[in-house]
């Protein structure tokens, strides 16, 4: 640790190591392992494995997930709802593999533009990182904004039953009740961080509870009028002017939407105690749950439901959901399981702007945001978190969710904004992996092994592709009007060809990739050793102990990102 005619400096000499040994934020096997990344330890480390898992259960909120999209798995009927859901959980858990392998190997909160800049080839690795944290980005405050625009949606449908149907909300009370439910989570966020992943544990208990009382209130109450196994397994419809297989398949939407907050284990990697094997297997329990429950409550759904599905998907109260409870519980019982409902809807909507906000403030802590220097810091008062970037993502969806303001087809684009968003960026990693990079791949605890891990890249890759092109197709059918348009292919353009254009003309100047945090003086043996085995080269680390610095420089030019996996940071 010292250069050639130079005395080591004495272990007492050495500042403590705030990066590593720090006793308020972690241990220091993790930190040792954040260090072959390049960052040190900045965030506590206060969640387990089960709340890396309950924050991605919280945030895919299954019953309130189902409830805001059976608009795209009723009109293909039974069918559509009951085995769409089944198969497309069954690709979704495959590209659940995929990441995991990642996601153990390299536990970072920037982890997909990180991947895709370790993997990529060096013409391509700049602009796909810059890509796809973009993406991931404006992809996970599109989610934050769904979802809350889901919650006021089910909110207001409340009013409206407890109403007789006689009250419609217009769209500048739906945007208040948004902008409203944003504003309580941004607050949230920012003062329980202390205590957010015991928090969890609850929100988890939360969706449990309302799975199990829609399991046996909607069975009871429609124990006359309960419809057959042939009509939940085998009635196809179709209440839109596409064929009835292409009906089926934008069916598929409602699970790929649910399941879709998987990643957020990533974003919470750097707060997670034994990252390794929290994220990987908080991400594969989150979707594995969503797989098994949403196929028993879309079985219990469809056989609860009215037959004629033009009275749930036009129903006077907003929310085919209010009227499948209404139908079977009454009026009392479905302001019960609404009430319920929305609750757990804002859970969801806490939980997912804790991840939006991790990855904000990872890619800012990489200079790539607009006024990085301002959202990178940590609010140490507040617990240990990137308070500013909670509230970064909570102005961009107050403006995002005045979509709600033009109409409720605009309104909808921001589903589909995180799902095409998002699927870019799980996408390109894992292509680049397979394709660039494989050889540069390490596994972690978790791996698929050498035989499978590459059959699952590929298929997961292919249904992501197929998945960004479902979630551009205009719901109700072919020559849609302007109420009737899906716009995500107006505003996913609008990203990703922002996000482009912006780097080639002013990024590619200053943009190099993740960059090097770390600080030499702050180094324990342990993290020093896995440095040096990671290849990673630090001037005044190795050979020699230097002044204590903390390099900046991008990433493109260390980390082994050169083809022999080795660099010197300056």
């Amino acid at each position: 640790m010292s250069s050639q005619g130079e005395t080591s400096p004495k272990p007492e000499q050495r500042r403590p190591s705030e990066a590593v040994a720090h006793p308020e934020l972690g241990g220091a096997e993790d930190a040792a392992v954040l260090a072959k990344l390049g960052y040190k330890q900045e965030l506590r480390r206060n969640f387990t494995m089960i709340e890396v898992f309950g924050i991605a259960f919280s945030i895919m909120g299954l019953l309130p997930s189902i409830a805001s999209t059976l608009s795209y798995s009723i009109p293909a009927g039974p069918v559509g709802m009951v085995w769409g859901w089944f198969l497309a959980s069954g690709f979704i858990f495959i590209v659940g593999l995929a990441m995991a392998d990642l996601g153990s190997a390299m536990p970072t909160s920037g982890g997909l533009y990180w991947w895709t800049h370790f993997f990529a080839s060096p013409a391509t690795r700049n602009p796909l990182s810059f890509l796809v944290g973009y993406s991931n980005t404006l992809g996970l405050v599109g989610g934050l904004c769904s979802i809350d625009y889901g919650f006021s949606l089910m909110f207001l449908s409340v009013i409206v039953v407890a109403n007789d149907g006689n009250y419609t909300p217009s769209n500048g009370v739906i945007y208040a009740v948004f902008l409203g439910c944003v504003i309580c989570h941004g607050i949230l966020a920012s003062t329980l961080s202390k205590v957010m992943g015991k928090l969890q544990t609850v929100f988890v208990i939360m969706n449990f509870i309302l799975i199990t009382a829609t399991i046996i209130a909607l069975p009871v109450g429609r124990a006359m009028n309960r419809n057959s196994g042939s009509y939940i397994f085998a009635d196809t419809e179709n209440l839109t002017t596409w064929p009835t297989g292409w009906a089926f398949m934008l069916a598929w939407l409602s699970p790929i939407w649910t399941i879709g907050g998987f990643d957020s284990c990533v974003h919470m990697s750097e707060e997670a105690a034994n990252a390794t094997r929290a994220v990987p297997y908080g991400i594969l329990m989150a979707i594995g749950s969503c797989w098994l429950f949403g196929f028993i409550l879309v079985i219990v759904i469809a056989g609860c439901m009215d037959t004629n599905l033009s009275n749930v998907l036009g129903s006077p109260f907003g929310q085919p959901m209010a009227q499948i409870y209404y139908d079977a519980v009454g009026k009392q019982g479905t302001l019960g399981l609404m009430s319920l409902l929305f609750i757990v809807q804002f859970l969801m909507g806490l939980s997912i702007l804790v991840a939006a906000s991790r990855q904000s403030w990872a890619f800012s802590r990489d200079g790539a945001l607009p006024f990085s220097k301002f959202f990178r810091p940590i609010s140490k008062k507040f617990g240990y978190i990137p308070l500013r970037a909670i509230w970064g993502c909570v102005a961009l969806a107050a403006l995002l969710g005045l979509l709600a303001l033009i109409a409720p087809a605009a309104a909808q684009a921001l589903f589909s904004l995180a799902v095409a968003g998002n699927n870019l960026a799980w996408g390109t990693p894992i292509f680049a992996r397979i394709v660039w990079g494989q050889r540069k791949f390490k596994p972690g605890p978790f791996y698929t092994g050498d035989r499978l891990s590459i059959p699952i890249a590929w298929t997961a890759i292919v249904f992501l592709v197929f998945g960004i092109f479902l979630s551009m197709f205009p719901v109700g059918g072919p020559n849609p009007t302007p109420a009737t348009m899906n716009y995500t292919v107006v505003i996913n353009s609008c990203v990703w060809g922002g996000s482009l254009l912006y780097y080639f003309i002013d990024a590619r100047k200053w943009f190099t990739g993740p960059k090097i945090t770390i600080d030499t003086d702050d180094l324990t043996e342990e993290q020093a050793e896995a440095i040096r085995d990671e290849g990673l080269i630090v001037n005044g680390l190795n050979p020699a102990h230097g002044s204590g610095e903390e390099a900046t420089v991008g990433a493109g030019q260390n980390l082994g990102r050169d083809e022999k996996n080795t660099s010197v940071v300056s």
